[in-house]
């Protein structure tokens, strides 16, 4: 065994026993949280305030969160949590073996797939389906209620706030967007965009194959690449979506090809950019950014 691996085991073997059930147990009085990324890390830390303390694990704006290597650090945090929340679906495995490392009765963990009736197979980036977000910081303080019972007022609070104030430009632009260019051509490189394009009304003509392969870290068929380099070259999208995090030579050329057309694209990501804004500041800036290409068409 690797000197690295038998470190982090020992790590958790003697923090096993750290926590106990009901309320939290750290000095400050506060709920340990671990977020397996850190839009949902985000989230967490809003909906608790000073009575959270979060860490999260993909907070690197140029990591890939597929394909996260946990550290050592990782899994001392999870060890320590009393609440940890994964994407699920298989987005973040690695997230899930970290948990099953370290078994404990005290704490709860949510997946985020669970809770939306998701499964492996399915488009793991619930983030981008603003009708996902309100059930996932529901049940976040419910969860918060119930591990720390004396403080479901604030929580109560804290939900009201975030859902009716700080989301409210955000929803906003999601509103002004589908009102202007519902059923506008669109194109993206991968999945990543699917549930957002359908929010905001656009039509997504991009191959599903194409876009599917991408998302899994494949190349895409053959046929699929031909038909999107058809739809640039045509000019049949008004504008082209990429996902920053993972570019390949394939969708670096998709993109370059539609550059090319004068389409115009837009970058979107899989974590906060930048590292640390909120989640609503981080959408809405590609919101903005996203409406400021469809205007320019």
């Amino acid at each position: 065994m690797a000197a690295g691996a038998l470190a982090v085991l020992l790590a958790l073997a003697v923090l096993a026993g750290c926590g106990g059930p009901g309320v939290p147990t750290t000095v400050t009085g506060v709920i340990r949280v671990v977020a397996a990324e850190n839009f949902w890390g985000s989230i967490a830390s809003q909906l608790g305030g000073a009575r959270v303390e979060v860490y999260t694990i993909v907070k690197d704006p140029t990591a890939d969160p597929h394909e996260y290597e946990a550290t050592a650090a990782d899994s001392v945090a999870v060890a320590r949590a009393n609440y940890v929340i994964i994407n699920g679906a298989g987005y973040d495995t690695w997230a899930q073996k970290l948990i099953d490392a370290n078994p404990s009765a005290n704490r709860r963990v949510l997946n985020v797939a669970d809770l939306l009736g998701k499964k492996q197979g399915d488009n793991p980036h619930f983030w981008y389906n603003p009708d996902f977000i309100k059930p996932v910081c529901e049940r976040i303080t419910q969860d918060y209620r119930e591990l720390y019972p004396n403080q479901a007022d604030a929580f109560n609070m804290q939900l009201t706030v975030y859902l009716n104030s700080l989301l409210t430009p955000y929803r906003q632009m999601i509103d002004s967007i589908r009102q202007l260019y519902a059923g506008v051509k669109t194109g993206a490189t991968e999945s990543i965009f699917v549930y957002m394009a359908d929010a905001l009304g656009l039509d997504l003509i991009s191959p599903p194959a194409f876009m599917q392969a991408v998302s899994q870290g494949s190349d895409p068929p053959g046929p699929s690449v031909a038909e999107f380099q058809q739809q640039i070259n045509q000019k049949q999208i008004a504008v082209l979506v990429y996902n920053d995090q993972t570019a390949t030579l394939i969708t670096s050329n998709i993109k370059q090809l539609a550059e090319g057309q004068r389409i115009p694209t837009v970058g979107i990501s899989e974590t906060l950019i930048p590292a640390g804004a909120t989640f609503q500041d981080w959408q809405l800036g590609q919101l903005t950014a996203l409406r400021d290409a469809l205007a320019a068409r």
